[in-house]
């Protein structure tokens, strides 16, 4: 697989972080007995994955902006270009030395994205996508799930939080998706459920209230996959809304009608 210069950078800048996400993660079990617990060092090793991607990406194009989970929204002087960048997806995973967590970086090029890359450290595996391009895992190329039935389908999500977003919805939403499926999975990282969408790993992915940066780089590596991505309403403004559905054709269409009939 021929890869443009532009996702080269990405790449290096994702693979580097991830190597020291890596190494912090040996450290969070020996930490989980303390008193003081490893939520300070954490977020340490947030941050620091974050500048080694900032100093990555601003060192081969410094002209490009930067919309970044921890330090906020950088303006580019190019006009053109912007970064989306989470360096750590999967916080309360790390935090809890759950082996699921990824880093995601997108390009956004005058309003769409046309670069990705996810990075999941733990499992040395590369998601990229550029848009045109296809998507790759590693050096394979991607398609979603053949999958045509719905009890055959396996859906991922996201589960709100304490003093996130609409718990009784959620539980709503389920009542009415658990019992068409074979299995609903929560694995906690956004960019990961989108990748694994791409990969065929499960069929559908839906959420609410997430960031650019949670979503952007794993939305385009649906779509180059085959995949159909949108807003939970079925509309295309999901990096604005942050409400994302996913998945083949045919699991695209099942989660949006699914999500209407539990609105009623």
């Amino acid at each position: 697989m021929a890869r443009t210069a532009i996702l080269n950078v990405m790449v290096q800048a994702a693979t580097k972080a991830g190597r020291s996400l890596i190494r912090d993660f040996g450290e969070v079990e020996n930490l989980q007995v303390s008193r003081k617990g490893p939520g300070d060092f954490v977020s340490a090793a947030d941050r620091r994955a974050e500048e080694i991607i900032r100093t990555e990406l601003t060192k081969a194009r410094p002209n490009f902006g930067l919309i970044m989970e921890e330090s906020g929204i950088t303006e580019g002087t190019d006009g053109q270009h912007v970064w989306h960048v989470d360096p750590l997806d999967g916080t309360t995973n790390f935090l809890h030395g759950i082996p699921i967590f990824a880093t995601s970086i997108a390009l956004e090029r005058l309003g769409q994205i046309v670069a990705a890359v996810v990075y999941n450290p733990v499992m040395d595996e590369l998601y990229t996508a550029e848009r045109g391009r296809g998507a790759f895992l590693n050096d394979r190329r991607l398609r979603v799930a053949g999958r045509s039935e719905l009890s055959e389908m396996v859906f991922a999500t996201g589960l709100p939080r304490i003093g996130h977003s609409d718990h009784g919805r959620m539980l709503k939403q389920l009542r009415h998706i658990m019992p068409e499926l074979a299995g609903i999975r929560r694995f906690g990282a956004a960019s990961l459920d989108l990748a694994w969408t791409a990969s065929g790993r499960v069929d559908g992915y839906w959420e609410y209230d997430l960031n650019s940066w949670d979503i952007a780089a794993g939305a385009l590596i649906v779509k180059e996959a085959g995949g159909y991505v949108s807003e939970t309403d079925g509309k295309q403004g999901f990096l604005e809304s942050g409400n994302i559905v996913a998945g083949n054709e045919i699991a695209h269409k099942h989660i949006l009608r699914l999500l209407k009939a539990a609105q009623g």
